[in-house]
């Protein structure tokens, strides 16, 4: 099969959807990998790395994306929907339940649209999600000792405190993969760290790992009414697999918080469960509402490019290999790379991103066409 591999162009996105070793397993199968000049560059991969693999060096995206299989790492940019065409199947994270203007466009281009967030393991795990949910969950306690600082508009707190001062608070909407992983960044600082979930399982998990480190609280809207004013650094970390995740914290909620107190959500690609989080970018991370400052980054993994794209690879080759063997056939054979698929045909065919549009026609390429027609 022919890959490409374009160059990613979100703000700041020094990923790549895959590296030279991945490159060079692909090509000794036999398949054909093309590689936009510079795709890897901000992850530390030379061009002469991917050619050294094995990979054909093309110097514009359009012959990038004109391949059989598209790998990336972040969802299509507007600039990139002219690329769009029914034979393509793309391979990345989508998103698609904040993005309404690209399900549009997927829909009415009838490709193969396969979301790395949504695969699914044996088990029920999110393999291709995970690895990148380990690393914003430790970028979010990172981001937020920053912007605690008061140079960055911050109340001035050092969260791990010291002799005589107390520490700063962080409190954790979630207990999953990326509140885990805040969790033990923020214990390790030293904060007074609360987790609050509402699976009394996953809490009870929480107690064998962090002990009396963590205050371990169940969701309620009494307890989160009562958490989050006590937070120096509020992280959101509530994932709702294909779905927008729910809003926990109200604008109102957020007033009650003390000014310059900061409040970062790593699931805001999902659309965030705090009222007044909006995306933001790496350029301009940060705005100040109600007092308080908010970081909405929807691609934080790519602030550390070289681990991130590392990570990622290591999880997703095997499913790349897959469909560079097998095609759209592969998800006849892997329930779980099938559960990754969410457009095909023009038609939304994952149930929880269909949930999200609920009053769509079931066929946006069709209903687009008819339209098109001359009266």
């Amino acid at each position: 099969m022919r890959i490409g591999l374009p160059k990613e162009i979100k703000d700041q996105e020094f990923r790549v959807g895959l590296t030279p070793a991945a490159v060079q397993s692909l090509c000794q199968r036999g398949h054909q990998v093309m590689v936009q000049t510079e795709a890897g560059a901000g992850s530390g991969f030379e061009d002469s790395d991917y050619k050294a693999a094995g990979a054909t060096l093309v110097a514009d995206a359009a012959t990038a994306w004109g391949q059989d299989l598209v790998v990336k790492v972040k969802e299509p940019q507007p600039s990139e929907y002219g690329y769009f065409r029914p034979d393509l199947i793309l391979f990345t994270y989508l998103h698609l339940a904040a993005e309404r203007s690209l399900t549009e466009a997927l829909m009415a281009s009838g490709m193969e649209a396969i979301a790395y967030e949504t695969v699914t393991a044996a088990d029920g795990r999110l393999p291709l999600l995970t690895p990148m949910s380990v690393i914003a969950g430790r970028l979010s306690v990172q981001f937020g000792a920053r912007y605690l600082e008061r140079q960055q508009g911050g109340r001035g707190v050092l969260l791990g405190g010291l002799p005589g001062v107390a520490p700063g608070t962080v409190v954790i909407l979630g207990g999953g993969v990326v509140g885990t992983e805040a969790a033990k960044m923020a214990v390790g600082l030293g904060a007074r760290v609360q987790i609050v979930d509402l699976n009394v399982d996953r809490l009870a998990y929480l107690e064998t790992l962090f002990g009396s480190r963590v205050e371990l609280l169940y969701s309620s809207s009494a307890q989160i009414a009562a958490s989050v004013p006590q937070a120096d650094l509020l992280i959101g970390a509530v994932l709702v697999p294909g779905r927008k995740a729910p809003t926990l914290v109200s604008k109102a909620l957020v007033g009650q918080m003390r000014p310059g107190s900061v409040i970062i959500d790593v699931a805001v690609d999902q659309g965030g469960c705090i009222e007044t989080l909006r995306p933001t970018s790496h350029s301009q991370p940060t705005y100040v509402e109600q007092g308080v400052v908010h970081f909405g980054v929807p691609n934080m993994p790519g602030a550390v490019p070289w681990t991130a794209t590392q990570a990622l690879n290591n999880a997703t080759l095997p499913y790349v290999l897959k469909l560079a063997s097998q095609g759209v056939d592969a998800l006849a054979t892997d329930s779980g790379l099938a559960a990754g698929l969410n457009v095909s045909a023009g038609q939304i065919v994952h149930p929880a991103v269909r949930g999200c549009f609920p009053t769509w026609p079931s066929s946006l390429a069709r209903c687009w066409r008819r339209c098109e027609q001359p009266a």
